[in-house]
């Protein structure tokens, strides 16, 4: 087992990376550069483990699997694995509640594992960042066993309890899987709050021995040799001032209601002080609640809180919670360009078009139809890697993969989905018929299938029976496939990734969309004082004569998406297409 001292040592003895690009510790100082970052320049890869590769025919992916398959990541271009959560869990939110922070879960693994993962990645001058969860733990975390233990225990304050109110909760406060946000814990008589499911208590952040807990918990990470975290829903750790009822219109989206508390910049300054500061970290938070305006509190540099957000309101575009109304390209275009707007002067964007939460982007903004997958996903690879921001890549969306097929709510294994059926349809206030096309559309589920790396029976994600379906489309798409072929959807993601490392204008560039009001094509520069950048992007499966509305003289085509282009700047776009063209500074 190599520790991450001798990792660093083994890396730079093979000739892998330099004290530039790998932290020695955790106490290595951080770049006084106002501009040049490492985690503007890296392009991170999300693993969601128990999907990703199986090595023991469980049928769940595990650590091992994913060091088995880091050369594909590396190949990719990826700088940076983010590793959905790994800790010890009982599993009710597929590892999103914690029953041990310093546990690894036996099903993905042991330490070992985790401390050889760290390992490989830093002989490939790579780096981990991992989630953290503390808004909630598990109801089965030894801290809660105590809370609940009775009234008068130590542990009581480490979570948010309160009396009933004439008969039932506390307030209105909803869960986001449905119900109430809290539970009756018989033992006490009093309820505790739950933003998630049940088994998911909130942490009370206004103890201050939480607070040393959780930085504990960061640092012993740290130590194992991370570069950041990934900080799950974290404007909710701030609790609204003596919880009043939410209004009807807070309760359509009660995200907005529950995010930033009184306290939640006073705490991540706090947590940047105490752990973050002075250290070579990527900091990312899960932002759901907080508007593009509110950005600037939570990224800007000034702030010493967190590097960049994710924000969802691209992902949302079309939404109200699980269901689905027509959304407009010129809307879609609207939110990129707020999004990159938010951070204002001193912050910096995430850009992502999936993830573990969200449905495949191909399926959601092109065409999982034949006919237009592979161009679209191309179309879509422009989109995230030529943003300004540091892009996020989901694992399978470098080979555009799709949503699954459900046929039944029995089909589904989120404990979102089957929420949401219970307060529809069994509830007996919504058909059936009404709630499934869209659930189909928007569960969680489709991000969750397992990975696709061949034809092979369960797509060579496991050799026994895997812990969620493989989707059926693996026997065409997948990375065996596409990995020797010039005109996959992978090719081109690995075409992208090289040319906005050779380019710091398509890093740091500023971004501006040229036609924002063109109901089909995006249409954006990437600018500095040494180049300028055209990108083209036909988002529709329809040709599309274009008449590019500013004078641009094409010195260079760069790349395409179409193999053949008519021409450096074709007056038609094809269906799908996306261009990077130099242009005359």
């Amino acid at each position: 087992m190599l520790t991450r001292r001798s990792a660093i040592c083994f890396a730079l003895a093979s000739g892998v990376g330099t004290l530039s690009d790998i932290p020695l510790s955790r106490k290595a100082a951080a770049s006084t550069d106002n501009e040049a970052r490492w985690w503007k320049e890296a392009v991170v890869y999300q693993v969601y483990p128990r999907s990703f590769q199986d090595t023991n025919g469980d049928g769940m992916g595990d650590l091992p699997g994913l060091i088995s398959r880091l050369d594909h990541i590396q190949a990719l271009g990826a700088t940076v694995v983010w590793l959905c959560p790994h800790y010890d869990t009982p599993d009710i939110d597929n590892g999103y509640d914690i029953r041990d922070y310093r546990k690894v879960n036996p099903d993905l693994g042991t330490m070992a594992d985790f401390e050889r993962l760290v390992s490989e990645l830093y002989q490939r001058g790579m780096r981990l960042i991992v989630d953290l969860v503390v808004n909630h733990t598990s109801d089965e975390h030894e801290w809660f066993r105590q809370s609940r233990s009775s009234r008068n225990n130590p542990y009581r304050d480490f979570y948010i309890w309160r009396d009933g109110r004439d008969g039932g909760p506390p307030n209105n406060y909803p869960s986001f899987f449905g119900g109430s946000a809290w539970q009756l814990d018989a033992p006490t008589g009093q309820y505790y709050l739950h933003y998630f499911a049940r088994k998911q208590p909130d942490l009370n952040w206004e103890n201050p021995k939480v607070r040393q807990h959780v930085y504990d918990i960061m640092r012993f990470w740290l130590d194992k040799g991370v570069s950041g975290f990934r900080m799950d829903v974290i404007p909710y750790i701030s609790k609204p001032d003596e919880m009043p009822d939410l209004s009807p219109e807070a309760l359509i989206l009660p995200e907005y209601a529950y995010a930033n508390g009184p306290h939640v910049h006073d705490y991540l300054q706090e947590m940047n002080r105490e752990v973050l500061a002075g250290h070579n970290l990527l900091t990312v938070g899960e932002a759901g609640g907080v508007t593009f305006e509110q950005t600037p509190l939570y990224v800007g540099s000034d702030r010493h809180e967190l590097d960049m957000i994710f924000h969802f309101d691209l992902a949302h575009l079309g939404r109200v919670d699980w269901k689905m109304q027509p959304w407009t390209i010129p809307q879609l275009k609207s939110m990129v360009i707020q999004e990159d707007q938010s951070g204002g002067p001193h912050g910096w964007s995430a850009t992502f078009l999936e993830n573990h939460d969200h449905p495949r982007s191909v399926s959601r903004y092109g065409d999982d139809r034949p006919q237009g997958r592979i161009q679209s996903a191309k179309a879509l690879a422009v989109l995230l890697l030529m943003r300004r921001g540091t892009p996020y890549i989901y694992q399978g969306e470098e080979i555009g993969m799709t949503n699954i097929p459900f046929s039944s709510i029995a089909d589904f294994e989120d404990i979102n989905a089957h929420g949401i059926w219970k307060t529809t349809v069994e509830s007996g206030a919504m058909d059936a018929t009404e709630v499934l096309p869209d659930l189909r559309r928007t569960s969680r589920d489709n991000a969750r299938t397992p990975m696709q790396w061949d034809a092979s029976e369960n797509g060579g994600f496991t050799t026994g029976k895997p812990w969620f379906r493989v989707n059926p489309n693996h026997t065409e798409i997948n990375v065996a496939h596409q990995k020797h072929d010039p005109q996959s959807v992978l090719t081109f993601y690995r075409h992208l990734i090289a040319l906005r490392a050779n380019h710091r204008t398509l890093i740091y560039g500023a971004f501006q969309d040229v036609d924002p009001s063109h109901p089909a094509v995006f249409a954006f520069t990437r600018t500095d004082q040494n180049e300028r950048f055209l990108i083209l992007i036909n988002l529709t499966g329809e040709p599309q004569n274009y008449v590019l509305p500013m004078t641009a003289r094409i010195t260079d085509v760069l790349l395409t998406s179409t193999s053949n282009p008519q021409s450096p700047l074709p007056a038609e776009l094809p269906a799908w297409h996306a261009g990077i063209y130099r242009i005359e500074a």
